[in-house]
């Protein structure tokens, strides 16, 4: 099928990069599937439309498109314990998502009272595995895993435990909340499914049921491979999408290797393509050369959704209609107040909240120019717990 439409209002381009685990994962992982192209049997979706689905996508995405959601957060916990230190081990603060989830643990910590340290992993095993050591060693209240494998640092892990130092993660592993393997007080993190569906949903949605997709996923790292696969899922439900190719390029290649994949389905598919999912907002700045060699416009089609963190790239790009039409940030500087508000509860005996921040979807229409997507009301929600 052949599309020359704009995408609807309210998802045209517009507004947050889970690089951070994705992209130290890839490296430890042993790479299952180091990257290839799959076509897909265009007789498992049609052509015929999906009314029952569609009408369900546009309720979903009218819902994450909203910005005036009231804060839906913990509303009852401890009071500031005083005289606590944290250190924040990052993956890299070269990665927008983990310098901005880190941002907000030091911007929290200001508030409740406490030092905040960010020791740098600098993106390699070896770093990381030199900072989490470090991290042990200084004996501080509560370490932060920003955005890597717990599993990496299994022996720092290990020390920590020993020492009763809480270990909470941002992004640490697959899903929110506590976990007893790799031991942590809880995860940091949207719902990977809930991000996978509201994706899927935005190409149903805006396309009328009626769409060829590109799936950009790294199957080298389980955890992007399980996001990916969760798309073609929900995109499945819809029998008017044609999903062309489910385009398999490790995060350690985009860069390289994007540009040449975008160029080779533009040849394959030509018109046919409308409509791109990727696991993550970067390989959307990697398209942008091909793209733009093609002749095509910027504002699409293709329409393209990053089921990503939406770092700042990502959203200049949505707001300017640069080969992204839409992203799903994670709430980086609320994250960081719900880990202190985590360890809070850990400090004081009490079990972690449980709380999961919803999706959210940005667009050029509400965004506002924002380059991160920073919901209302947690401040004062956290605040008002701590009695600060």
């Amino acid at each position: 099928m052949h599309h020359t439409r704009k995408a609807h209002s309210g998802a045209t381009p517009a507004r947050y990069a889970a690089t951070a685990l994705l992209t130290v994962t890839s490296a430890l992982l042993a790479g299952c599937e180091r990257g290839s192209s799959s076509g897909t049997d265009a007789t498992a979706t049609g052509r015929s439309g999906c009314p029952e689905a569609h009408a369900e996508a546009r309720t979903a995405v009218g819902r994450a498109e909203r910005t005036d959601v009231p804060w839906n957060g913990p509303t009852t916990g401890p009071e500031a314990v005083t005289g606590r230190t944290l250190v924040y081990v990052a993956q890299t603060m070269t990665n927008p998502g983990v310098a901005g989830a880190a941002e907000g643990v030091r911007e929290a910590a200001r508030v409740i009272g406490w030092n905040v340290r960010v020791i740098d992993g600098g993106g390699t095993p070896a770093g990381i595995q030199a900072a989490m050591s470090e991290a042990v060693t200084l004996r501080p209240s509560g370490i932060v895993i920003g955005g890597f494998d717990p599993n990496a640092t299994a022996q720092q892990i290990a020390r920590a435990e020993r020492a009763d130092i809480p270990l909470i993660g941002w992004h640490a592993v697959a899903a929110p909340g506590p976990s007893r393997r790799p031991a942590l007080f809880t995860n940091v993190t949207t719902q990977v499914e809930e991000v996978a569906r509201i994706s899927a949903q935005w190409v149903i949605s805006t396309s009328n049921g009626d769409a060829g997709v590109v799936i950009f996923t790294d199957a080298s790292i389980p955890f992007a491979k399980n996001k990916s696969d969760l798309i073609r899922e929900e995109l499945a439900t819809c029998a008017g999408v044609d999903l062309l190719a489910h385009e398999n390029i490790p995060i350690s290649d985009a860069s390289s290797r994007t540009p040449r994949e975008v160029s080779s389905l533009l040849s394959r598919f030509q018109g046919r393509w409308t409509y791109s999912v990727a696991i993550n907002d970067l390989y959307f700045a990697d398209a942008a050369p091909a793209f733009r060699a093609a002749g095509k416009d910027g504002s699409g089609p293709p329409f393209n959704i990053g089921a990503g963190d939406g770092d700042p790239s990502a959203f200049q790009r949505v707001n300017s209609g640069q080969y992204q039409a839409a992203t799903v940030p994670e709430p980086l500087s609320l994250q960081g107040w719900q880990i202190v508000d985590e360890f809070n509860r850990a400090f004081s005996d009490r079990p972690a909240s449980g709380y999961v921040a919803p999706v959210h979807i940005s667009t050029a229409d509400n965004s506002d120019g924002a380059t991160s997507w920073d919901p209302t009301g947690y401040r004062e929600g956290y605040r008002k717990i701590w009695g600060r």
